[in-house]
């Protein structure tokens, strides 16, 4: 067995990194008081950018990302920036987590008119990247499903489209515009954050699903052929991969269940090459949907949580790992933390040094698993 030279790697990871104290201040300045323009603020970002790439390849990690310093929430500052996409009020989410439920409304996505690809969305991002790095850097971005599923039908102009069938149709086209700009640049990792396949393992959500018209059984096959069609243009040695998350605020989740309900689709009809699936505690359910997982497609294990501190055990981590081995064969497997450690600008709560161990845990094990 051998720790793979391309991504996903043995010990990965999926993207987000607490945001350090200067570049909160400098983000409240810019946003809250108009102190500082625009560039100052870029400035900030990328100096908090070198320093977070340089921590990730200390750590040992060969994929790297910008710990999404430059982002609000994880999939707003990227949708919004298509022509067509309004960000109006929110839809109140109960989190819930260690510390109690904690009530969040993110912004809702509503889809106003036609959908385009009118600029690079995170081609510069990825160049200043590149840039800062000699490792593997990668992208992360929303999955094209977050256009649909919080909003539904309701969140999208029926005048725009009348029928779902062309919204599907421009969502894919956008996201191949960007992913070939992408490409183009050199990026050959990326990363696709979806909430939605998770979230159609909660029963509480899938009511939620058929209560606005959707059919919780036809959504993972519609957007798997969404998905499919806007990564069909990606060259065929970049690597694309799915994060399938239950919620990640401030240490709270919103959706529980084991991946049963989607297993067969997501593992057999998307046509990604890994997925990053949460596995850091019981709401997760069991490893049994990996016996779907075809030869040839990565699973890459969040069992480390990024929700609290204390840290796991490396045993417990290498137990869990043979039991997912039981499924699907150690080498279309990896490991790495269950989500990102700050999927918003709030962060979840636990300190940075806590972040260090986590990673560095990460990268241990999988060298002493995967040799």
């Amino acid at each position: 067995m051998t720790m793979r030279s391309a991504p996903p790697f043995r010990a990965d990871h999926v993207g987000s990194f607490l945001r350090p104290k200067a570049l909160l201040e400098a983000r409240d300045q810019h946003f809250k008081r108009n102190a500082i323009g625009r560039a100052q603020l870029r400035a900030v970002e990328d100096q908090a950018i070198r320093d977070i790439v340089k921590l990730q390849e200390d750590w040992g990690l060969q994929g790297i990302t910008d710990g999404e310093f430059r982002r609000t929430y994880f999939h707003v500052d990227f949708l919004e920036q298509l022509e067509g996409v309004e960000v109006k009020g929110g839809i109140q989410v109960k989190f819930h987590g260690a510390a109690g439920d904690v009530d969040f409304a993110p912004p809702v996505m509503h889809v106003t008119k036609k959908l385009k690809h009118v600029k690079p969305i995170q081609l510069a991002d990825f160049k200043f990247l590149q840039s800062a790095t000699t490792r593997t850097p990668k992208v992360t971005i929303p999955s094209p499903t977050m256009l649909h599923f919080r909003g539904g039908r309701g969140a999208i102009s029926r005048e725009a489209y009348p029928d779902l069938e062309g919204f599907y149709e421009d969502v894919a086209r956008c996201y191949r515009d960007e992913i070939r700009q992408l490409a183009d640049a050199g990026c050959r990792y990326l990363q696709l954050d979806d909430t939605n396949l998770a979230y159609l393992c909660d029963p509480k959500m899938r009511e939620g699903a058929k209560q606005r018209g959707d059919d919780p059984n036809e959504l993972p096959k519609r957007y798997a052929r969404l998905i499919n069609a806007a990564i069909a243009g990606k060259p065929k040695d970049m690597s694309v991969g799915v994060h399938l998350c239950r919620g990640n605020f401030q240490s709270a989740w919103a959706a529980e269940g084991g991946y049963e309900p989607v297993a067969e689709v997501l593992f057999n009809e998307l046509q990604v090459d890994s997925y990053f699936l949460e596995y850091d505690d019981a709401r997760s359910g069991d490893f049994s949907p990996l016996r779907f997982v075809p030869k040839g497609k990565l699973v890459v294990l969040g069992l480390v949580t990024t929700k609290l501190g204390s840290l796991e055990s490396k045993d417990d981590l290498k137990r869990r790992i043979e039991q997912a081995a039981k499924h699907v064969p150690l080498e279309q497997l990896c490991l790495s933390p269950q989500c990102g450690f700050s999927s918003t600008v709030h962060g979840n709560a636990l300190a940075v040094e806590a972040q260090a161990a986590k990673i560095r845990l990460v990268v241990e094990t999988a060298r002493e698993v995967w040799g």
